[in-house]
Formats: C-alpha cells, sequence, structure tokens
C-alpha cells in the first residue's frame, strides 16, 4: 500500500513535507513533464499523467497558478491506472522563473519552479558577453535560485585566465566553473556540483552547450543538440521543458532559450551588488545615480572604483524591467513622464505652463 512516508521524490523533502501534510487525503506528485493540459508526474510508486481539476482551473487568476515543471502538486491518487490523476493543488513554491505569458501583456507563466541551483551557461565564443552574463544573472537572483557561472566550449579559448578575471567583475562573490562539452570529462566540475535531492537549472543563449553538458550528466544522448553555424553562434535545440532525475537523487531542469524569460522580473541589488553597497552612502535616498550632488556611485566612477560600463547595464536593465510587459502606449506615458519627472508628470508640466503663460 502507497504511503506518503515511502515517497521517494527528489527535492521533496522539508517545507513541502510539512506543507502536504495539509492535505492528508491527497498524493505527492512532482511535475516533470508537460504537454498542452497534459502533465507527466514522479510519485512514490512511478511516472503518471495527470490533469489539472476544474476547480484549480477555474480559481486561477493567472497562468503562473498553473503547475509547471519542477512543482510538487496534490493528486487524488499515487497511480494512473483507473485514468489520469486529478491535480488538486499546487505547493508554494521556493522559487520560479517566470517569463510573461503569449499573447498578453500582463499575463505571466512560470516556466520551471522549486530550483536550488541555476548554471547560467556562457560560451568561450562570440555568445561570450558580459552585458548578456549581466542579465541572466538579474533574472537567475530573481527567481529565489544561486546562479551559478558555467563557462563552455573552454578548449576553444586562448586566454582563459582574462576571461575569468573579466566574468569575476561581474558575478561578484559567485562560483565559475569551466566546462568543454568535447571532452569526455568536460563535465567533471559541474557533476561534482550535483547533490542528492536538489534541483538545478541550466539557463543560456542557444547554442551554448546546455544540452551536451547534460547529456554528459545523465550518460545518455537524450537531449537534441544541433552544431553551432559557422560563427559559432548555436542552434537552438531544446524546444520543451523536462526535470530529468538522476541516478545520484539529483533532479536536472532544462529550460529553452533565455530568449522567452523577460527582463521584467530582474534583482538588481544583488546582480550589481557592488552599486547597491554604494548607493547607500549617497546624499539622497532615492539617487538615481545621474547627476545627483552627493553621489557616491558616480564619485566611485570618478575614481575608477566602479567601472562604467557596470552602471550604464545597470540603468538600461532597470529601464527595461520598468517597461516590460506594458503596451506601446503605456511605455509612451512611461517615457513622457519620466521627461517630466522635474515637474511631478506631465499634468504638472502642463499646469506649469498654462500658470506661466498666464502670467504672461
Amino acid at each position: 500500500m502507497y504511503k506518503k512516508t515511502d515517497i521517494i521524490i527528489p527535492g521533496f523533502n522539508g517545507r513541502f513535507m510539512r506543507e502536504s501534510a495539509n492535505y492528508p487525503c491527497l498524493f505527492v506528485g512532482r511535475v516533470i513533464s508537460q504537454s498542452r493540459d497534459l502533465y507527466k508526474t514522479a510519485t512514490g510508486v512511478g511516472d503518471i499523467f495527470s490533469e489539472i481539476s476544474g476547480k484549480l482551473r477555474h480559481g486561477a487568476t493567472s497562468s503562473a497558478n498553473f503547475p509547471a515543471v519542477g512543482d510538487f502538486v496534490m493528486l487524488d491518487r499515487a497511480d494512473d491506472s483507473t485514468g489520469h490523476a486529478i491535480i488538486h493543488h499546487v505547493l508554494p513554491r521556493k522559487s520560479a522563473f517566470i517569463r510573461k505569458a503569449a499573447g498578453t501583456s500582463a499575463d505571466r507563466q512560470v516556466v520551471a519552479a522549486n530550483i536550488d541551483t541555476v548554471f547560467i551557461c556562457m560560451a568561450l565564443g562570440a555568445d561570450y558577453n558580459l552585458r548578456r552574463l549581466e542579465r541572466y544573472l538579474s533574472i537567475a537572483w530573481d527567481s529565489g535560485a544561486t546562479p551559478v557561472v558555467v563557462l563552455t566550449k573552454s578548449d576553444l579559448c586562448p586566454d582563459i585566465a582574462v576571461k575569468l578575471a573579466e566574468v569575476a567583475t561581474v558575478a561578484i562573490g559567485l562560483d565559475v566553473l569551466l566546462t568543454s562539452g568535447l571532452c569526455e570529462d568536460g563535465a567533471a566540475s559541474l557533476r561534482q556540483r550535483i547533490k542528492s535531492g536538489e534541483t538545478y537549472a541550466f539557463i543560456g543563449s542557444s547554442g551554448v552547450g546546455k544540452s551536451t553538458l547534460i547529456n554528459r550528466l545523465i550518460g545518455e544522448e537524450r537531449q537534441t543538440t544541433k552544431e553551432t553555424r559557422s560563427d559559432d553562434k548555436g542552434r537552438h535545440a531544446t524546444t520543451r521543458r523536462d526535470l530529468i532525475v538522476l541516478e545520484s537523487g539529483g533532479a536536472l531542469i532544462d529550460t529553452p532559450g533565455m530568449r522567452e524569460i523577460g527582463i521584467e522580473n530582474a534583482n538588481l541589488s544583488r546582480a550589481f551588488s557592488e552599486i547597491d553597497e554604494l548607493a547607500k552612502e549617497c546624499r539622497f535616498s532615492d539617487c538615481a545615480h545621474k547627476n545627483e550632488p552627493g553621489c557616491v556611485v558616480l564619485a566611485a566612477i570618478e575614481d575608477g572604483t566602479l567601472n562604467k560600463d557596470r552602471l550604464k547595464s545597470y540603468h538600461k536593465l532597470k529601464k527595461e524591467a520598468k517597461y516590460e510587459g506594458l503596451n506601446s502606449r503605456q511605455i509612451e506615458s512611461e517615457k513622457i513622464d519620466a521627461m517630466f519627472s522635474e515637474f511631478g508628470g506631465i499634468k504638472n508640466a502642463r499646469k506649469f505652463i498654462r500658470e506661466k503663460n498666464n502670467g504672461k
């Protein structure tokens, strides 16, 4: 007889055990893949297919309320021998990657959930771009997972020491791993990081070698890969998200290219921690770090303590995060308000102009 105490599901421990205890008549499962409205779910007795209940569907206020790969869910049965299991509840997530849902301006969709560590993959070739890495780090920190930078195709890089020093200025305080998809032991540094009971996600641009590394970790050609083009840029291979359980007890989630995840959810204070620390000493608490007197951040630029490209990237991502998800009219309104911010917005600016004209 299947009991909750018999459950062996990667990542099912601690908080999830406590949360599941609130539903004594239901069984725990973890979503390992999705195809439209059908979910493949791992339970204590095997993998089963499941659907969400009508109550869960009609009670959802956004796409983010629906199950996603990596979610722990409560089911009405532990096997599907008598039909698809029904998902009645999604347990609270400890981390999640979120993107804007297709065809909408406001709805959000969870790409993957309950990730402990996210491997941010960047190739040491044409894909190498510190500004892009900053974007990935901002999104990774916001997800709630811990980022680790993975530099792929190290066999193609003649100046690894220089690249590592550059990456260290962006991935402040984070682990940086070197890998190569061409060598049999090219994923050794990653394999050493995989722990039983924890979940890992791979993100990065198309063709940087995420699927190749996953194949190395699982020991078989399970993830489709494609050769890179002559300009060293990748061809996108992964078209679906899957949670892959390893024999070691760890779990891997391979997500599609990072282009699917917008910057509307970003933690800039963690990704730009040195700017955040400097900002605490600024004269004004709402300092924008542009031309304000007593700005410690700008002073750091002047004395060379802070790289000006870092501040430029910070401003760019902050602006993108503000505008992401808005329609053209809303974006234009935001831009106009920003232009007339010293007057308190466009309405006050118009009032100022009228009063000035009347004074004449």
